[in-house]
């Protein structure tokens, strides 16, 4: 195993630095706590009955105003590392990335880019599998070629790395290459990241802010069909990416502003430059292992609990729109060694199952009571809202809900003893219910909103965005289209649009609207769901012009989860697609 490769247990080193103080106060905690047992134990039988810890009632209400929209949500995953510590098995990939019982529901996928691309294969058939899952792929570079590595001295260190000065071109190239490769081999890649962790390259190399800024600026527009990630500092270390964000040619070649949060504090979750600066740009986690671990520390509890109240911070606190724990399988991941989920695995499944790509964080009372932590999310005509309670007492604990309704609530709780468990239906009553939150708990709420909340509103996905494009590109030049643009199939046979994240609560028969524009004429798309052919050249008619948009529904069959929908070209062109709407029948 190369050192370079050795993000886990050999990266773990540095990470330690920044968890040494709560190492230090858990031992602490820990002496204090076997005091207080002896005492207990000496006390024992002077005590008649014990009772159980007593359930309060919250200090106030979790209001969730399904009207106040937050960042959209692309999803949640891991790495897979293969050069280092082995591929996930063929069953493995299925738990990480299907949605099913048993599984993780991950929607994200972090791969290694090797400097060798001799060993670029084996990347592949996990991507792929993820892929086929719904999943999104971006990848990440430790090292460039050796070629084009030099060392330098560094603080004393002569043996320290760099990309040498007149090699950026043909590093984005390089990368250029591995997008290309993954392509060839069935793996469209979603982003690509111009390196890891660049401020603490002990073992990789190493980019200083302003090398990292003349790349962004001079080199990165190069890097094609895929987007770029930039500069995934191993805190979140503001300095890495504030030139990025103030200065305009380099902003405009990031698509994806990534960083990695090891000891960074909740209070520098927030980043208020990015918002000024950053629109149009996604804000994702790539990568954490928290809270710092040891061997087997998967199922320790209540330390797993810390994943879920990680995750919430992340989303609440920092709008991350996306968070990939480190390894996937690991004795301190979500997935073990022997393929099962952890519990570490299962707080973060009360995300990742159920807030899905496309979804929207909305406002919710983030601390209701003391120790209890709540976010919400709507998507797929739900919402979804996790509640986490820290506290040693079981809570009840009333959510309103706002600008919207529904009639009944399904929950699934992980605690101490129970991992995921289905709880009873909870019935909504004038816009509100109670749930009980047990002790050191998560719980997951999810509920079918009613009249009150735009009942066959749907989801609708955008063609741009979070799709998977084939001899078609991303226009902005009629008018009339949603979000940033639509797409046109370039008058090629064969061009298509593939969404992979069309997510349904039941299986059955769905309404797919489109969204498109036709000047003149009847083209036709071929449809397939989750790989297969289910339409044969549907027929759009003309709207009259291109900026004209008009709207076609078709019926098609979904499972239920995560599913997969393209649509392909049959004759030389096909419509402008702006989007699709998604529908119950």
């Amino acid at each position: 195993m190369a050192v370079v490769e050795a993000a886990g247990e050999a990266g773990a080193a540095y990470r330690k630095n920044y968890y040494s103080k709560e190492m230090k106060k858990m031992i602490s905690s820990l002496k204090k706590s076997m005091f207080v047992l002896l005492a207990c134990l000496t006390a024992l039988p002077l005590v008649l009955t014990v009772p159980g810890p007593p359930k309060v009632s919250a200090a106030s209400d979790a209001v969730i105003n399904l009207s106040a929209e937050k960042q959209l949500i692309k999803g949640f995953g891991g790495i897979n590392h293969p050069a280092w510590i082995g591929d996930l098995t063929a069953s493995q990939r299925d738990t990480a990335f299907g949605n099913g019982q048993n599984q993780l529901g991950f929607s994200v996928l972090r791969i290694f880019v090797d400097g060798d691309s001799n060993n670029w294969y084996k990347e592949v058939p996990t991507a792929k599998r993820a892929i086929e899952q719904g999943a999104l792929v971006f990848a990440s570079p430790w090292n460039p070629p050796a070629s084009m590595i030099e060392t330098f001295n560094k603080n004393g260190d002569t043996s320290a790395k760099r990309l040498k000065y007149d090699k950026y071109a043909a590093y984005a190239q390089h990368l250029n290459d591995f997008v290309t490769y993954m392509k060839n081999n069935g793996v469209n890649l979603y982003a690509i990241s111009v390196q890891n962790e660049p401020d603490y390259a002990h073992d990789w190399t190493w980019w200083t802010p302003q090398e990292m800024l003349r790349f962004m600026k001079e080199n990165a527009g190069s890097i094609q069909n895929t987007k770029v990630m930039a500069p995934e500092s191993f805190q979140y270390l503001k300095n890495m990416s504030d030139p990025i964000l103030n200065d305009p040619q380099a902003l405009a070649n990031m698509d994806i502003l990534g960083a990695h949060l090891y000891g960074t504090s909740v209070s520098n979750f927030a980043y208020p430059l990015f918002k000024q600066k950053g629109a149009g740009k996604e804000l994702w986690m790539t990568e954490v292992y928290y809270p710092n671990s040891n061997n087997n520390s998967a199922d320790l509890w209540p330390e797993a609990l810390d994943v879920s109240h990680h995750i919430h911070n992340a989303m609440v606190e920092g709008d991350f729109q996306a968070y990939v724990w480190w390894y996937i399988r690991r004795q301190y991941g979500p997935m073990k060694e022997d393929g099962t989920i952890s519990k570490r695995g299962y707080n973060m499944a009360h995300f990742s199952k159920f807030v899905r790509p496309g979804y929207v964080r909305v406002d919710a009372t983030k601390t209701p009571e003391t120790n209890v932590h709540v976010s919400a999310y709507k998507g797929d005509n739900k919402v979804v809202i996790v509640a986490i309670n820290r506290s040693t007492s079981a809570v009840n604990q009333k959510f309103v809900l706002q600008n919207g309704n529904a009639s009944t609530v399904s929950s699934w709780v992980t605690d101490s003893t129970r991992n995921l468990a289905a709880g009873s239906s909870i019935n909504v009553s004038a816009g509100s219910f109670t749930g009980q939150l047990p002790a050191r708990s998560v719980t997951t709420y999810v509920a079918e909103l009613g009249s009150g909340g735009n009942n066959n509103s749907g989801t609708t996905y955008e063609a741009e965005t979070g799709t998977t494009l084939t001899n078609s590109v991303v226009e902005a030049i009629n008018s009339g289209y949603t979000g940033s643009g639509y797409v046109n199939f370039n008058a090629l046979t064969d061009a298509a649009i593939q969404w992979g994240s069309i997510y349904a609560s039941v299986a059955g028969t769905k309404n797919v609207k489109f969204r498109y524009a036709l000047e003149s004429g009847t083209r036709n798309l071929d449809v397939y769901v989750n790989g297969t052919k289910v339409i044969s050249n549907a027929a759009f008619a003309a709207t009259g012009s291109w900026t004209s948009w008009g709207e076609k529904t078709l019926q098609v069959a979904m499972n239920s989860g995560n599913n997969t929908l393209r649509v392909v070209t049959t004759g030389t062109e096909g419509p402008n697609i702006d989007n699709i709407n998604v529908t119950a029948q």
